[in-house]
């Protein structure tokens, strides 16, 4: 069915094929994507369009010696693939099965391992120095979307580059035509004369002749940036200290393979602008690259039903990232102060309701969560009243604006913190781990965990009125379908609920932990107590069930270093308390992608692994 991609197993296959056979691959690419994701589940648009890339820069340049680092990762399925791994793509982001990211441990293709936004061009410029350093005439490249590019730190490995001498190429995947003008034969042609030898020795040669004559010199660099400017978006990259090349037709294979077989010969670093379309083509996917962005498995011929119909008699139960919305919305037409904030995550978070109805008062400040959290303290300093949507993994990435730029000054910010906990296909790079260890260590900090939607919906008020930071985190998907009062109550801050009297064991349940804590309490006898809040601890609780039980345990979906568990084990040494202690959560280990109930179970915590790992130490305690 394929014939061509079936007698590529790795680059150096690839590289045999004459020029003119790359069209029929990328076409035989991506019939077998479609065919492969739509059973997987996984990112497709983003892939789609990066199709003629991939092969432009696998036929070029001389992979895994020649260094590739692609921003993110979403877009890597067609390099997997040309690496050695179209047969595993049918467990792709499964459990034994390939990740969805680019991993050093799976393929030496996977020249850095990525899953977070705007690193990538910081990653190959350090590769790009150790081949200096080495006298190698190794390249490396980065590749980088539009909306990588909007992260600092993108911008502050574009800077140091610049400043080098260093063979770096870095390749902006516009795909949304956000910087970009349209791209035509001129401009095609422009980019294959500009990365050529005879432009380039021209080049040096003018700078060298008019060395001596600072005045013709500066004119000269000046007429270039004109000349330039009239068929390229910007010099900015110029002004970074890179020769800008571009913007290109970044599904012509011709242009593709002529241009970067000129910048492979060019020395210094170098800016390819490469503009391409995601969904390409698959005509659903081209119509709404959004809602093919990152699909669950579905019918190529007919496509994703983008609004599924729901069974009249038992509809679906929200997710937590719709009961945030929600709340979001009733709580903005309250409350005029209120804004919210996300770093590039609106649908992702639950905000396209908000968005749409309050636009005012919406700011998406694109792949950015340091400048998110310090913006949103900007907010609070002037009377507002900002809630930030993030992801708990990205949250670490602004780790420090949050203790510098909220806590330190005590600010009325709360984080609505989505994705805590493990997040199934997307794997390590995604978990939400040790957010309540990194958060409950911050002096001012609030933080609350729902075990329920309807306690997540109060907490969030809760939040909200507080004025002094504050941080609600929940998990992925749905809850356990609790009503949802719609009426918002604040929650007595730092008191927990007993929601089971037993014997001899107490399960101190933190969060999404409640539902198999109180499934394990029924089987052991045991108490178990929703304890809501992580910081302020309920220490009355704690004591109390210190007192009247043999064993504490204590359950989180998070890290066990430094978690709720040690907030409870360090309330009892404050106090003086002994009494036998139990810390049961995520592992020390980065948890591979899987399942998430799955997962749980293989991290003991379901209801059948918390009964298991109780018993074990009651019978040598009892």
């Amino acid at each position: 069915m394929h014939p061509l991609l079936t007698s590529i197993n790795f680059p150096d296959d690839l590289r045999k094929l004459d020029r003119v056979q790359l069209p029929q691959l990328a076409t035989e690419l991506r019939c077998f994507l479609i065919e492969s994701v739509s059973k997987t589940g996984g990112h497709l648009s983003s892939n789609l369009g990066t199709v003629e890339l991939t092969i432009a820069l696998h036929y070029i340049y001389h992979t895994p010696d020649d260094r590739l680092v692609w921003d993110v990762g979403h877009q890597t399925y067609v390099h997997k693939i040309l690496t050695g791994r179209r047969e595993a793509m049918g467990k792709l982001r499964m459990a034994g099965g390939i990740a969805g990211f680019p991993r050093r441990d799976e393929s030496p293709y996977d020249a850095f391992g990525t899953g977070h936004s705007s690193t990538s061009i910081s990653a190959a410029l350090g590769m790009a120095v150790a081949a200096q350093l080495e006298n190698s005439e190794r390249r490396a490249v980065a590749i980088i979307g539009d909306g990588a590019l909007t992260g600092g730190m993108a911008f502050e490995a574009l800077n140091n580059a610049g400043a080098r001498d260093a063979n770096l190429l870095v390749i902006l995947n516009d795909n949304d035509m956000s910087i970009s003008q349209p791209v035509g034969a001129l401009n095609n042609y422009l980019a294959r004369l500009m990365s050529g030898r005879f432009y380039a020795a021209m080049r040096r040669s003018s700078e060298k002749m008019f060395k001596g004559m600072p005045p013709v010199l500066e004119f000269a660099k000046r007429a270039e940036e004109h000349v330039k400017g009239m068929v390229t978006p910007s010099t900015l990259f110029e002004e970074f200290g890179f020769n800008y090349i571009g913007p290109i037709d970044g599904h012509d294979l011709d242009v593709l393979l002529d241009t970067l077989g000129n910048i492979r010969e060019l020395t210094g670093p170098q800016f390819l602008h490469v503009v391409t379309q995601k969904g390409k083509g698959y005509a659903h996917a081209e119509q709404d690259c959004t809602l093919y962005h990152g699909v669950s498995k579905f019918d190529p011929a007919n496509g994703i039903d983008a609004k599924p119909v729901q069974p009249e008699v038992q509809p679906a139960r929200p997710t937590y990232a719709e009961v945030f919305g929600k709340w979001l919305c009733d709580m903005a037409a309250h409350d005029k102060r209120l804004v919210g904030i996300t770093p590039a995550m609106c649908e992702g978070s639950g905000m396209a309701e908000f968005a749409e109805n309050f636009p005012a008062r919406y700011f998406d400040v694109g792949i950015a969560e340091q400048h998110a959290l310090t913006f949103a303290a900007g907010l609070a300093c002037d009377g507002f009243k900002p809630v930030v949507a993030i992801y708990s993994t990205f949250l670490q990435r602004a780790y420090d604006q949050l203790i510098h730029d909220i806590a330190l000054q005590n600010l009325p910010v709360m984080l609505a913190i989505d994705r805590g906990g493990l997040v199934g296909a997307d794997g390590a790079t995604h978990a939400g781990s040790f957010d309540l260890s990194y958060l409950r260590c911050i002096p001012n900090m609030t933080v609350m965990a729902p075990s329920d939607e309807d306690e997540c919906r109060q907490m969030l008020y809760t939040g909200h009125q507080l004025g002094t930071p504050s941080a609600v985190r929940y998990p992925r998907g749905c809850g356990s379908g609790a009503a949802i009062n719609q009426e918002m109550r604040a929650l007595p801050v730092g008191k927990g609920v007993l929601r089971r009297a037993g014997k001899r064991v107490a399960i101190l349940a933190f969060g999404s932990m409640l539902a198999p804590a109180l499934a394990a309490g029924e089987q052991l006898d045991a108490s178990v107590a929703n304890m809501r809040f992580v910081k302020p601890l309920d220490a009355e609780l704690v004591l109390q069930l210190a007192r009247e039980h043999e064993l504490l345990v204590t359950v989180e979906e998070n890290a066990v270093q430094g978690g709720a568990g040690s907030a409870v084990a360090e309330c009892l040494q404050q106090h003086g308390v002994a009494v036998p202690l139990l810390h049961l959560g995520l592992p020390d280990s980065f948890i591979e992608q899987g399942e998430h109930a799955q997962m749980l179970a293989d991290c003991g915590l379901d209801a059948a692994g918390l009964v298991k790992s109780i018993e074990v130490v009651a019978a040598r305690k009892f």
